[in-house]
């Protein structure tokens, strides 16, 4: 039952993810601490999370860019280093409220001014990258701090969410092998279990496939930022 359960977590969450560009980890995350360590949660969530960016990659291949991938792919990989380090040894909450309170105001920043977006230059982008791989090792939910700078570009949807597929399947490359290498495990689950998670995921992402189909380019950047609120107001109050 916990892994029908699970499996049906992971398509919901993959399609918020492929859909937003974040949000996979956000929501798998809270859920699978009810059953599972921390350090098995992101884990378990990493494995989804990396094959969902395969996902995106895939789906949306016609978009793409190198240079936000490198800009933000490189300090990435780094700082999910450093990030990573503390799951084992630090309180998280304080961190998360500070997180939480930086994403509401720029939300609420971006529907007040809609039409600002970052200049597409290279130290954007490396401060991007640090940030949510840094958040990304600690949470495992760096991809709003990513997506918060990726939408400040103001990116056509395909472009956004195949590069920040790309990004994101660099910097958690390098935050599963440090948490495997950590030793971190799947103590809790069978390692079969993944042969059902990782095709629910691509169910996920080809259902976030069709309705960001049917999203008007004008409308997208604000469903970006509408979750991205959400996820503000959840580390908020429910860090």
């Amino acid at each position: 039952m916990e892994i029908v359960l699970i499996a049906l977590l992971t398509i919901t969450a993959a399609a918020v993810g492929t859909l937003t560009g974040f949000g996979t980890s956000t929501i798998m995350v809270p859920v699978l601490l009810l059953w599972l360590p921390l350090p098995q949660t992101l884990l378990l969530v990493g494995v989804v999370h990396w094959f969902g960016n395969i996902w995106k990659i895939t789906l949306f291949r016609q978009g793409f860019d190198w240079r936000l991938v490198l800009w933000f792919g490189i300090p990435g990989i780094i700082l999910t280093w450093f990030g990573a380090q503390f799951i084992f040894s630090v309180s998280d909450q304080a961190l998360s409220r500070t997180l939480g309170v930086f994403i509401i105001a720029y939300t609420i920043f971006l529907f007040i001014k809609p039409s600002f977006k970052f200049k597409q230059n290279a130290i954007t982008a490396v401060i991007g990258g640090a940030l949510s791989g840094f958040f990304a090792g600690i949470f495992g939910i760096g991809g709003a701090i990513r997506s918060a700078f990726l939408t400040a570009f103001n990116l056509p949807k395909a472009i956004y969410i195949a590069t920040a597929g790309a990004i994101g399947l660099v910097i958690d490359s390098a935050r599963l092998l440090t948490y495997w290498t950590g030793g971190s495990r799947l103590l809790e689950l069978p390692y079969w279990s993944l042969i059902i998670f990782i095709p629910a995921s691509l169910v996920g992402a080809q259902l976030a496939k069709k309705v960001v189909d049917r999203i008007a380019q004008r409308n997208f950047r604000f469903v970006v930022v509408a979750f991205l609120f959400g996820v503000g107001v959840k580390l908020l109050f429910w860090p």
